[in-house]
């Protein structure tokens, strides 16, 4: 089982950036009015943001950036090393984290990767980059994870555009003796790729003319193969499945008192999936915070996004014990147990 667990490396702070582009639920153009409300009750998600046309993720990612490095106090030339997490990368090579180390103005030295994962990103990237920071040789890095999903999902979709909201955010990870253990666990399922997926613009399915021609299997969905697919049946089993499962033994393996933990921080889906995952977990809604309402399902900045949005001023006031948990694309999902002690968070910022 993929269990991992280290030491001396701590979130330093964390920043959002959202677009001022606001879309609200009730006033999309394939519901009624009674459609309308009905959705927003369901998955609680009365509006989203999304970018202007022309606007990448890696443009809200930079504005996180820039903010948090000046929060925080650090010098560029000590970062050591820049991820970027998303689907959502400017270009299919080279690699968005390359990029934003230069548009940032950071060393040569520094070691930049991208993470092309969805939902699931923020938690795998915080047990990648981690691991890589604990043996000590690192010391100062940034996870940016920047999501427009408003790019490749059909607006025409009845069933996945209501969902979704873009976003940016960053987060800092500093060398820190001492610091308490993150512990994760991880896993995935290839088999279920296709329950989300978007068919045309990679190797195995190059984009042709056809790739636009759009389907309309039923009514109220539209779209194309370069579009994202989601079959939202499966994908909600999934979903009320796997990642209590792996909170569970991450709890079991670690031996963590989930009565002590402080906030359990999910991937914001829908409010129905939240609120099942938590039961299941026995933790109290009180402890669940939820940002779907006004940002939607922003795939992997979901989590940083919920901690900004919900509780900025708890976190810089305190030392946290918290449990992420998230699922995403592939399919994968993980869970892990983080400390947030007294991070650097200021409120969400409008690009």
């Amino acid at each position: 089982m993929a269990f991992i667990s280290f030491e001396n490396v701590k979130i330093k702070g964390i920043t959002a950036v959202v677009p001022k582009n606001i879309k609200k639920t009730a006033e999309l153009p394939f519901f009624t009015t009674e459609e309308g409300k009905y959705v927003e009750e369901q998955t609680q998600i009365k509006e989203a943001r999304i970018v202007s046309e022309g606007t990448c993720a890696s443009d809200l990612c930079f504005k996180a950036a820039e903010r948090l490095i000046k929060e925080i106090g650090w010098e560029k030339t000590d970062i050591d090393a820049l991820f970027f997490i998303g689907q959502a990368r400017d270009y299919i090579a080279p690699q968005t984290a390359s990029l934003l180390q230069d548009r940032l103005g950071l060393s040569e030295e520094c070691m930049v990767a991208d993470l092309p994962m969805a939902c699931q990103g923020y938690v795998y990237g915080l047990s990648i980059l981690g691991s890589i920071m604990s043996i000590g040789m690192i010391k100062k890095a940034l996870m940016l994870v920047g999501e427009t999903n408003s790019t490749f999902i059909s607006h025409e979709d009845k069933h996945t555009w209501p969902l979704h909201g873009d976003a940016g955010t960053a987060t800092a990870l500093e060398y820190c003796a001492g610091a308490a253990p993150m512990q994760f666990h991880l896993a995935g399922d290839g088999s279920t790729y296709q329950y989300v997926y978007i068919p045309a613009g990679g190797a195995r399915m190059p984009i042709t003319t056809e790739s636009f021609e759009y389907e309309e299997p039923a009514p109220g969905r539209r779209f194309n193969k370069t579009h994202c697919l989601m079959d939202g049946m499966n994908v909600f089993s999934l979903a009320i499945t796997r990642p209590p499962k792996s909170a569970k033994k991450l709890i079991e393996h670690f031996g963590i008192d989930i009565e002590k933990i402080d906030y359990l921080l999910l991937h914001q889906a829908n409010n129905m999936i939240d609120e099942k995952i938590a039961k299941k977990l026995k933790v109290d809604t009180s402890k669940v915070p939820m940002s779907l309402t006004y940002y939607g399902n922003t795939a992997a900045c979901s989590i940083p996004l919920n901690i900004v949005t919900q509780l900025s001023d708890k976190i810089e006031a305190m030392k946290a014990d918290t449990i992420m948990c998230a699922m995403g694309t592939g399919f994968s999902w993980g869970s892990a147990h983080i400390e947030l002690d007294h991070i650097v968070c200021p409120p969400v910022m409008e690009y």
